[in-house]
């Protein structure tokens, strides 16, 4: 008797999932007019309910109308795949890729935008080399901008004539799109990893979005911070390529950099920390992936750049100026 009462709400349950996910693939990405996109999530919901009175009252024939919609609605959502083609926002257009030659890798579209608001800025886009044996090193940005757990995560690469290259694991949005975390897990938006100097995507940020920005010096050896650059220019050759969708919760801003770090060691633990990216910076210093000279909160305290980075403006040697007083790996 109880474990037919358990598998009955199991049932229950997991027709109650799928009304909901349903109704949510079908609201962001049924390719319908205004009506249709309305009057579907309708029907659906309907259907769900009635499939939901079956199961209750252990009537299974009329459940089937709502199986065969959701086994339908499955081979649809299978159908739907990234193109990497759009009317993209200005600063997600380009995805970069990369060329290696012994110790030279030569980036197409690095990011060097000149911003003056969210809105107004000059757009530029180079081509740029890097000499491989010059890393000197790996920082970890986080920009908090929805409270303490949820923050934008990106990687800097230091270079011995003091330049540095960020990559930021972005949603491509379209042109006036607003960025949604709950369309995010429905195939709304297309993934783009951006190449950019440190005062292109750090201080539009810092300075014109007024986000919390931390830095992080990690612990990494110079051939690490080689082996993993290498890695990140791969995995963007391979997103030009073969686009891929933007997931909340699995191919984002915190996850791709771990699952490519995981190659260089593949004992690092999976941590919940990973998905809730805001309390990334606790699991690597719990990891002894940054610095235990200082407690955390002093490493917090002393990694903020807001100040800094609004004192340094558009100087030449921003990158310098925002890690002063920043504690070293």
């Amino acid at each position: 008797m109880i474990a037919r009462l358990l598998s009955r709400l199991l049932l229950v349950l997991a027709a109650m999932l799928a009304a909901l996910w349903g109704t949510l693939a079908l609201w962001y990405r049924l390719p319908l007019g205004e009506f249709g996109r309305y009057a579907l999530p309708a029907l659906w919901i309907v259907l769900a309910f009635l499939a939901l009175a079956a199961v209750i009252a252990a009537r299974w024939r009329l459940t089937l109308p709502f199986v065969a919609a959701l086994a339908a609605l499955l081979i649809w959502w299978s159908t739907i795949q990234p193109t990497g083609k759009g009317d993209w926002a200005p600063d997600v257009a380009r995805q970069f890729t990369a060329a290696v030659e012994g110790s030279t890798a030569r980036l197409s579209d690095v990011r060097d935008f000149d911003w003056r608001s969210d809105s107004d800025f000059t757009e530029r886009w180079e081509g740029r080399s890097y000499d491989l044996d010059t890393i000197t090193g790996v920082d970890l940005f986080a920009s908090y901008w929805a409270g303490p757990a949820i923050a934008h995560t990106m990687l800097s690469f230091g270079f011995s004539d003091g330049r540095h290259l960020v990559f930021s694991v972005e949603v491509r949005r379209k042109q006036g799109e607003v960025y949604s975390a709950v369309s995010g897990f429905f195939k709304q938006d297309e993934l783009v990893v951006i190449a950019a100097d440190e005062r292109d995507v750090i201080r539009v940020r810092s300075n014109v979005r007024g986000e919390d920005v931390q830095l992080f010096r990690l612990r990494t050896s110079p051939p690490q911070a080689k082996e993993l650059f290498l890695y990140l220019i791969s995995e963007a050759n391979d997103l030009a390529a073969r686009p891929r969708f933007y997931n909340t919760a699995t191919t984002n801003c915190t996850t791709v950099p771990f699952h490519l770090a995981q190659k260089l060691d593949p004992d690092l633990p999976v941590d919940w920390r990973v998905l809730v990216s805001g309390y990334l910076p606790d699991y690597l210093y719990d990891i002894g992936a940054l610095s235990h000279q200082v407690p955390l909160t002093e490493l917090r305290q002393r990694g903020q750049i807001d100040t800094r980075a609004k004192a340094a403006g558009e100087s030449p040697d921003f990158s310098a100026l925002v890690r002063v007083g920043v504690p070293g790996p």
